[in-house]
């Protein structure tokens, strides 16, 4: 970890992080200033490609929040050169649609696992490998939202590649793969969908690096084609706030 180079991708170094072993990983680089906020003394780091950071200060921890983009590859290339530079535990704050009838939008899904129906993590272990996050960042996110007294539910998600493939599967020549496997999973209880925790979980495992995720629901279209109530909520307010109890409660080790 005596990397003092910049990172070709992120465009950091070592040296800009402080010290800082924690990561929120938003994925949109419009989400990370917002995110930064919840810290004290937040600034701007660096800004490239899709990649945007900041740093500030939690519980007398340097704390970087950056941005991974959309879907596994940019995921992957971020925690690689985050692990290079000495970053050391990662939490997700992303969205995601519901899939079982219960997950309403705004609710909070906590990733304990997730389905590796994406390319990237193929390309780091056989896909018989489970995606899986870190039990004591789980255990936090799950702590953090109950006393936040937040709607929650903890489970498997699906990470895909193809955001139209999920909602306009009938268009796609492998609709027939797309659509069966869909109800699969819904069937055996996945929770939501989304773009990047299985590429975060297995290149963190692969990495040797602690990771979790908590997601907001936007909509569940599963609700929506039952005929039940349904809305679409982008506020990503309680996530965040989530997130950031849970590295203060991780800090401090609770």
């Amino acid at each position: 970890m005596e990397n003092k180079e910049k990172m070709y991708h992120i465009g950091l170094t070592k040296d800009d992080l402080k010290g800082a072993k924690y990561a929120i990983l938003p994925g949109d680089p419009g989400r990370v200033e917002k995110i930064a906020t919840y810290l004290n003394n937040p600034i701007k780091i660096g800004q490239n490609r899709e990649y945007t950071s900041y740093l500030g200060e939690l519980s007398g921890e340097n704390i970087l929040v950056i941005s991974t983009g959309m879907g596994g590859p940019s995921t992957a290339i971020c925690i690689e050169e985050l692990a290079l530079i000495g970053i050391e535990n990662l939490i997700r704050v992303g969205t995601c649609g519901g899939m079982q009838m219960e997950v309403c939008a705004g609710d909070i899904v906590i990733a304990q696992a997730a389905i590796r129906q994406e390319g990237t993590s193929k390309e780091y272990v056989p896909i018989e490998y489970p995606a899986v996050a870190d039990l004591k960042i789980t255990n936090a996110l799950v702590e953090a939202t109950n006393e936040l007294g937040l709607t929650s539910h903890v489970g498997v998600v699906q990470c895909k590649d193809s955001f139209y493939g999920q909602h306009s599967p009938e268009k796609m020549p492998v609709s027939y793969e797309l659509e069966n496997k869909w109800n699969a999973w819904i069937k055996a209880g996945a929770l939501a969908s989304e773009m990047e925790t299985a590429s975060l979980y297995i290149v963190a495992s692969t990495l040797r690096l602690k990771a979790g995720a908590v997601l907001s629901a936007v909509w569940n279209q599963e609700r929506e084609a039952a005929g039940l109530p349904q809305e679409t909520n982008l506020d990503v307010d309680n996530e965040i706030k989530v997130a950031v109890k849970a590295v203060e409660k991780l800090i401090k080790g609770e």
